[in-house]
């Protein structure tokens, strides 16, 4: 048996019908550097997305770590920070990216995954003995989580509010955005999220791009020197055309975006409901397209012989926590193989 990976939501290429668009667009002569007609298409897709009174705009990058890079330093002084959960994306999983670009990261403890006005407001109070410390500015969250889970509506209301009673910079990472707004815990739109935050990303390609992701800038003091930033930091591509097609096919017809999210979704609430059925815990709740079940070493190391997964900690001497991620294209005999793998173990 070849082994199948769970490791991510990217182990495979692009969906066909992106594969497809980018092939029949090929030859087509456009401008540079994301004036192309495909990128204007794009955005005016997303835009019929954020509600009438959205008046920022719309830029494509190539990945994750980028969007994050350009949207927090474009936002900040040099003696600026951010306040984000100790398990954050931006803390765990980009190699300093932020602190690179010579801002400081200000840590508080997650709750299921997130940050909450509570642990904002703690940040704020032992991080204001100015000019001696970091001025605390910028709210960073993901949605959805590290761990997978999802903020209500009413969540991103109450940090919105605070941030904006505190002078603060609301920035959401939306890496699984897609997964997110597909969940079953999700009450929230993408014109809900527009009208809370001052800008966000939507993550491509981790809902079945190629490539890309697609910056939001919600307000416009933000935007209007946007592009600036987007180029100092090797964001602006020259075939700029290359992410617009992909997200003009997202957000098109077919609303691939929501489709391949939902799909991801679904299997991992089947990879779920089947650990559970064996009696096994877990260490977060499944809310969207990552599960993280709590095995006996033993079954960990047997299953690794066919599926490739993280190990995403020890809880104590005998047990692992792993992280499954199910993807647009993990197929349901994918999903049983695995559970029928446990179930021998």
């Amino acid at each position: 048996m070849t082994t199948f990976s769970f490791l991510d939501d990217y182990s495979e290429g692009a969906h066909p019908d992106i594969l497809r668009a980018l092939a029949q667009t090929n030859l087509a002569q456009q401008a540079p550097y994301g004036d192309d007609a495909y990128s204007a298409d794009a955005a005016s897709r997303i835009k019929a997305h954020l509600g009438a009174a959205f008046e920022g705009a719309i830029h494509f990058v190539a990945s994750g770590t980028m969007a994050n890079i350009v949207s927090i330093s474009s936002c900040l002084r040099p003696h600026e920070a951010v306040i984000a959960v100790s398990s954050g994306h931006i803390v765990v999983r980009e190699a300093g990216a932020i602190e690179a670009t010579g801002h400081k990261l200000i840590l508080v403890p997650a709750v299921d995954g997130k940050i909450t006005p509570e642990n904002i407001e703690e940040a704020l109070e032992t991080n204001s003995h100015f000019p001696h410390m970091a001025r605390p500015r910028l709210i960073y969250l993901s949605n959805a989580t590290e761990t997978g889970t999802v903020y209500t509506l009413a969540e991103l209301r109450s940090i919105s509010a605070l941030a904006r009673r505190r002078g603060l910079i609301l920035f959401l990472d939306g890496a699984r955005l897609g997964a997110a707004l597909a969940s079953h815990r999700n009450d929230a739109t993408l014109a809900d999220i527009a009208s809370l935050v001052d800008l966000f990303w939507i993550g491509g390609t981790k809902v079945g791009a190629l490539l890309g992701e697609a910056i939001v800038v919600c307000n416009p003091a933000l935007a209007e020197d946007f592009p600036f930033h987007l180029k100092q930091r090797g964001g602006m591509l020259a075939k700029g055309r290359l992410l617009g097609i992909q997200f003009r096919e997202l957000f098109g017809d077919g609303n691939l975006f929501s489709v391949m999210a939902r799909h991801a979704n679904a299997m991992a609430a089947r990879l779920a409901a089947g650990i559970a059925s064996g009696g096994y815990g877990f260490a977060a709740a499944t809310e969207t397209n990552q599960v993280f079940p709590i095995f006996p070493n033993a079954v960990v190391a047997a299953l690794q012989k066919d599926f490739a997964f993280y190990v995403w900690g020890r809880p104590d001497e005998k047990h692992s926590v792993i992280r499954l991620v199910t993807s647009w294209a993990t197929a349901e005999d994918q999903v049983d193989a695995f559970l029928s793998r446990l179930a021998t173990d």
